[in-house]
């Protein structure tokens, strides 16, 4: 394997819930190592990272941040991934740039519901964990008793490698576990028992180290740090180091454990796909095939659209010509640019483990692979929440298309659907504050205001049991007139109904032609029988159907699951006209189905609710009055489980703010549509208008 010369690179995500500190401890870090110029703070608004106007105005991040600095000959680029769980999307695109997380604790709040969230999410990037304890001096921390909780939380592999210390009950600095002269008098912890801890969690990475510790050899302390990175990188040690960033205190030691427990990027096992659909290991090889990945995309005011990309292999150049995987014409890359927050540098190249933008690169996209081979995709959550929307002004519709793209672009958890049934342009987002900020970013930046409303249900309508009929269509108002008569059978269409056996000669016994429609389980039998019908009308026939499917019987919603059987029709071989035959096919469903015993459909979506053990009671109350069905639970791990259940979309609207009140934001929840159910009778009537008579279709 060659050597690879990307050694002094660290890639950090610094992540946790929000308000814990980690844009400040960013700041301070800057400033420690002379990287950037004064002093910097979050609720000033001069926050290094916190530079967008959304951003300083809340005072909290809403985008992941990029920025770099020195220590120990080590170059650190670090990304502040925002805390709260409405950005999560955030935090997952920037564990795909790093190759450690390091997951910031208040020590006084303790373990909060995205702490737990960014340390899975972490286990699952495959990337090496550390946890920050800050504001270690706040009032009423129990440094014992938080340890034990960070510990039956997340595992006997956290293991803190310094601690507070104390003088006259007052924290004024810190002492390292693997410091011999450190004094640890009035220690909040048992330093011995912990050292052991480190030991165990160190030597259990490496089988040698093993042997000889069952043999009673106890390694150095210079052992222990040469094993500290290996253990990281297989997850059997996760250093808890502790500080006060408002106070100062332990920063110097913080960057230390930085340089001593952060990965390389050849510790970290990726694997990639080549074109022909093999596997190679990524190791770091500046000499080897480029594996790069977009990990975000930000659209900058100067700038316009910058593509951050992390280079795991091989080496990227500017003015690079990539190969593409569709055998089109390759992909020039433009001028590398070095990012420290919102300050662009232009460089030559990007080695393993470097982290640089290229600008105005349309054909990039976050997930997008560069290079030889591709990496896995990055997965995102489904954002959950979504606002109907429309621009206030009519002469803003164009622009509005161009804005969300550009959101969309920025931000993988956001999604934009045209729903064709409601006829609705719906936003979705993670929660209520992501989509108010994203409209403050709309009106900021696009100069683009928004009204909201809740979007429509997407109900559906079918039959319960057999009917027939007809319909003809007469019209005579001089010169040629118009007629057309259809004559019909409907039944219901089970889901999941083969076919093949079903749209048969003994079902049918005149059956000429089957024609079916996978979207709606709509299936139209054409069993016309001595051309009562001639052939050359049955296209208009069908388009009558097809068009009386889309706009229901009941409410103006589409039907679905029944079969039509056009059996006998008549016809007059003057006035007789597709338009006849259209309006006629229409109207025949359209009567025939209110014989059948119609009724609303609604779409149900199944759930699995991820709440504390002590919160399970509250979800299955809550789901109840919601009209959700209970089918189990799972272990989900670090005292949470998950509810499973399937409940009605409309009842579910508002979800993600009821389940925050019940869990004390300790909750999330995912859903995918599970299939339409009747609509209960009570709430039939509800929806339900009638439709005119007769409808003009020409």
């Amino acid at each position: 394997m060659a050597t690879c010369v990307s050694e002094t690179v660290r890639d950090i995500v610094l992540c946790g819930h929000g308000s814990t500190g980690k844009t400040s401890l960013i700041d301070r870090l800057l400033e420690i190592t002379n990287a950037v110029d004064g002093t910097h703070s979050v609720d000033e608004g001069t926050s290094v990272c916190d530079f967008e106007p959304e951003e300083k105005a809340h005072h909290l991040s809403i985008e992941a941040t990029l920025a770099h600095f020195e220590h120990q000959g080590l170059r650190f680029n670090v990304i502040d991934a925002p805390g709260y769980p409405d950005f999560i999307g955030q935090t997952i695109s920037g564990m795909r740039g790093a190759d450690t997380a390091m997951i910031v604790i208040d020590a006084h709040a303790g373990i909060a519901v995205n702490t737990r969230r960014v340390f899975q999410e972490a286990e699952k990037a495959g990337i090496g964990r550390m946890i920050v304890v800050n504001k270690i001096d706040a009032e009423h921390v129990d440094f014992a008793e938080l340890m034990q909780s960070i510990r039956e939380t997340f595992g006997q592999a956290c293991v803190p490698i310094n601690f507070p210390r104390l003088e006259n009950g007052s924290i004024v600095g810190v002492v390292e576990l693997l410091d011999e002269k450190a004094n640890t008098a009035n220690a909040p912890i048992d330093p011995a028992i912990y050292k052991e801890s480190l030991v165990e969690a160190a030597i259990e990475a490496d089988e040698t180290w093993m042997e000889k510790y069952f043999e009673g050899e106890v390694p150095t302390n210079d052992d222990l740090k040469a094993l500290i990175p290996q253990a990281v990188a297989a997850g059997t040690l996760i250093p808890i180091v502790c500080c006060s960033i408002k106070k100062g205190v332990g920063i110097s030691e913080l960057m230390d454990a930085m340089a001593l427990c952060s990965l390389p990027p050849s510790m970290v096992h990726r694997k990639a796909t080549l074109h022909d659909g093999s596997e190679m290991e990524v190791n770091g090889d500046p000499d080897g095939p480029l594996v790069a990945q977009v990990f975000q995309t930000r659209i900058d005011p100067f700038v316009q659209k910058l593509s951050y990309i992390r280079v795991y292999n091989g080496t990227l150049r500017k003015d690079m010509t990539l190969p593409t995987s569709n055998g089109k014409k390759g992909l020039r890359i433009g001028q590398l640019l070095d990012v420290q927050a919102n300050h662009l540098a232009p460089i030559d190249e990007a080695k393993p483990g470097d982290i640089v933008a290229v600008a105005k690169m349309e054909q990039l996209h976050t997930g997008t692979n560069e290079g030889e081979v591709e990496l896995p995709k990055i997965e995102f959550p489904q954002p959950m929440v979504g606002v109907a929307i429309r621009p206030k002004s009519h002469n803003d519709e164009a622009k509005l298309s161009v804005a969300l793209h550009k959101l969309v672009e920025e931000d993988p958890t956001i999604r934009v659907e045209h729903d064709e049934e409601t006829h609705e342009l719906v936003l979705r987002g993670m929660s209520e504050l992501h989509l108010s900020l994203i409209q403050e970013r709309l009106a900021r930046r696009d100069h683009l205001e928004l009204e909201t409303y809740e979007p429509r249900i997407p109900y559906r309508e079918s039959i319960t049991y057999p009917a027939d009929g007809f319909y003809r269509h007469k019209k005579q108002s001089g010169g040629r007139g118009q007629f057309g008569e259809v004559h019909i059978r409907v039944q219901p269409l089970p889901q999941g109904t083969d076919i093949a056996q079903f749209a048969t000669k003994a079902n049918f016994p005149n059956l000429r032609h089957v024609h079916y429609f996978d979207a709606m389980n709509f299936l139209w039998i054409d069993s016309i029988v001595g051309a009562s019908i001639p052939g050359g009308f049955m296209p208009a026939v069908e388009k009558g159907l097809i068009e009386r499917v889309q706009k229901g019987v009941l409410a103006g919603y589409p039907l679905q699951d029944l079969c039509v059987e056009v059996h006998f029709g008549k016809h007059h071989p003057v006035d007789s006209s597709e338009t006849a035959f259209r309006i006629a096919a229409s109207a025949a469903l359209r009567d025939v189905c209110k014989k059948a015993g119609p009724q609303l459909l609604e779409p149900m979506v199944e759930m699995h609710v991820t709440v504390p053990i002590d919160s399970v009671g509250d979800v299955y109350s809550d789901m109840a009055t919601r009209r959700g069905q209970i089918s189990g639970t799972e272990d989900a791990g670090s005292n949470m489980q998950t509810v499973v259940c399937v409940a009605p979309l409309a009842e579910i609207s508002s979800y993600a703010r009821s389940l925050s009140s019940l869990t004390g934001g300790q909750g999330s929840y995912s859903l995918h549509f599970a299939h339409y159910a009747p609509l209960p009778a009570h709430l039939q009537e509800k929806h339900q208008y009638h439709l005119q008579e007769e409808e003009e279709l020409v």
